[in-house]
């Protein structure tokens, strides 16, 4: 068995589509996500003539990302919980970027689901940010981490409590098994973004909320570690 304080493994290729280098395939364990970033001219009407630009994002899981197969969402309608998670990715990601710097443009970063086992939010953010900083490199050769549009990198993963135990980076089987499940976001400079953390019929004390936000900082250093090298 992993141990309790270990990623799965990580695989990322970079410029995985011949039809977009901004594209990564991010495989963690055996959740495999495609995450693609696109610049789009222009920008949402409620933003246009502010000098700001705009980030956002798209998620979904393919049909056969799951066993039994997933059901598309059809004519525009998305279930509540990809709407959900969507949103997450385009704060995380806005988090980081400075909207004024990256002018009245529009940067779209979709994260496709190809394999689920659990944590695609937290894959689809940490791909999604390779994919996103990928295409602002080279559309702005001369920008870099703090120098430029992205003002910082951005990584999430899952934590959790098992039979009293604190988990890192929960697949599918720990996931279901969790007494308390939680989805960190930080900065690589190691600022919150957001926290989602819920007891499944349970409950969690001060000290092992304190044991979870240690071991996501672990998970998260060595996430942003990987990007930096990949995209510095």
């Amino acid at each position: 068995m992993r141990p309790s304080d270990q990623l799965r493994p990580i695989d990322i290729q970079v410029g995985y589509l011949n039809s977009n280098p901004s594209s990564v395939l991010y495989r963690c364990g055996d959740t495999v996500v495609l995450c693609s970033a696109s610049l789009e001219p222009g920008v949402p009407g409620w933003l246009e003539g502010k000098g700001k630009g705009w980030v956002t994002a798209e998620y979904d899981m393919l049909p056969s990302s799951t066993n039994p197969r997933k059901r598309r969402d059809r004519s525009g309608k998305l279930d509540g919980r990809t709407t959900e998670i969507q949103r997450l990715i385009g704060r995380s990601l806005r988090a980081v970027v400075d909207l004024k710097a990256l002018g009245e443009r529009s940067i779209v970063v979709d994260c496709d689901v190809l394999q689920a086992d659990g944590g695609t939010r937290t894959a689809s953010i940490t791909g999604g940010f390779i994919a996103l900083a990928t295409l602002i490199k080279r559309e702005l050769p001369d920008s870099s981490i703090g120098n430029g549009p992205l003002r910082d990198s951005i990584a999430a993963i899952s934590v959790g409590v098992i039979d009293g135990e604190v988990r890192l980076d929960l697949d599918y089987e720990w996931d279901v098994a969790a007494d308390v499940d939680m989805n960190v976001v930080m900065t690589g400079s190691g600022r919150f973004v957001e926290l989602q953390g819920t007891g499944e019929e349970a409950t969690f004390d001060d000290e092992q909320l304190t044991r979870m936000i240690a071991l996501a900082k672990k998970g998260i250093a060595e996430l942003t570690q990987r990007q930096l090298d990949l995209v510095s």
